[in-house]
């Protein structure tokens, strides 16, 4: 059996970088993938606290996949925007856009 450190440092590791691409990406494509790993990493954690804490109940699973569902919603809503601001304004790098100043 491997050992809840080992996939407390898989997530911690995906959030670092996920936070690192978030912060330093310019494109909104990079940023939305990657808000989807820090997401993902969140899962990692939930699921391996739940194994933890009770083997054999499938909660944590159940509850990581209503996560990924709503994860999948939001990206697909993030997508669109960014396909609508694409149309607009002929980019997608945020430096460039400029919608909601007045």
């Amino acid at each position: 059996m491997i050992p809840v450190e080992a996939y407390l440092t898989v997530g911690a590791l995906l959030l670092v970088i996920g936070l690192f691409g978030a912060l330093t990406r310019r494109n909104a494509l990079g940023i939305l993938m990657s808000i989807e790993l820090i997401i993902n990493a969140a899962n990692i954690n939930l699921i391996a606290f739940a194994r933890h804490v009770d083997p054999d109940g499938m909660a944590g699973q159940m509850f990581a996949l209503f996560v990924m569902a709503i994860a999948a919603a939001a990206a697909a809503v993030g997508l669109a925007i960014v396909i609508c601001i694409r149309r607009s304004q002929r980019s997608v790098n945020l430096d460039r856009i400029n919608l909601l100043k007045w």
